[in-house]
């Protein structure tokens, strides 16, 4: 009796232990999904650090990274990539000897009087448009680019980068364009604007359109081709003296009243 017992004893004991043994294989198969938990929390930790960072930046336009693709690698040769030359450095070709008489024909023609306009402040301007049809005449289309020389600076109401003008793949120019704005939505159109602003500083090297930057030629044009004129705005009745050539008419909100 007391074997008997004693065995059963042991086989109650030993069915004790068997689910206590069982309870072990539910903490292995749990173990993937908290180390996913686990993973999960700590993205989410770094999500939140990086836009924590993101509301550090004051920059207006935090994203310039992103707006700008054209990114300088410090591990690019400064003269050479691959065949080509890095322009985002390179000063290959300057001054290296002058272009054909019949490309300084072209770039140093005088510009008719027609394809110059005259802002309301009285600043006389040729459009970029002409700028590019001039150097398209040049040097052929393709045969001439502006190559980005940094990144883009953005303040909180002006956009400006730096730009060489590459002719014949030889470097010409280098200047700064820049373009003001009122509102980030119009951003691309800003840095279109300072890129033609860059080409047109660019051409005062080759002699386009040079007699804009003459006070004598200004002078003498504003007199024969332009007229200054007293204003009233239609809203708020404010009178004005404006500029705007003699064949012209002001725009809107604006209104003539009479010569100045």
């Amino acid at each position: 009796m007391g074997t008997a017992s004693t065995t059963a004893g042991v086989k109650r004991t030993a069915s004790t232990r068997k689910p206590a043994a069982k309870t072990t294989a539910p903490s292995i198969t749990t173990s993937a999904p908290l180390q996913e938990s686990l993973d999960d929390k700590q993205q989410s930790e770094s999500i939140t650090a990086v836009s924590e960072d993101d509301r550090d930046d004051k920059s207006y336009f935090p994203g310039t990274s992103n707006f700008d693709s054209l990114a300088l690698a410090d591990d690019l040769d400064d003269e050479m990539v691959g065949d080509s030359h890095n322009w985002s450095t390179s000063f290959y070709g300057l001054s290296s000897t002058p272009f054909s008489a019949d490309i300084a024909n072209v770039l140093q023609q005088e510009i008719k009087a027609e394809d110059v306009e005259i802002k309301p402040d009285g600043l006389l301007y040729l459009p970029e448009i002409k700028y590019r049809r001039i150097l398209n005449r040049a040097f052929g289309p393709g045969g001439w680019g502006l190559a980005p020389r940094g990144e883009h600076s953005i303040s909180s109401k002006n956009i400006s980068r730096e730009y060489a003008l590459v002719c014949h793949g030889r470097f010409v120019s280098q200047a700064r364009g820049e373009q003001d704005f009122f509102d980030s939505a119009g951003l691309a159109t800003a840095a279109e604007g300072c890129k033609s602003n860059a080409l047109m500083r660019c051409c005062k090297d080759l002699g386009v359109a040079s007699e804009l930057w003459d006070p004598v030629f200004i002078r003498k044009f504003k007199k024969k081709y332009c007229v200054e004129v007293w204003t009233e705005h239609v809203t708020n009745k404010r009178k004005k003296k404006l500029w705007r050539k003699k064949d012209d008419t002001l725009e809107y909100p604006y209104k003539e009243t009479g010569l100045a």
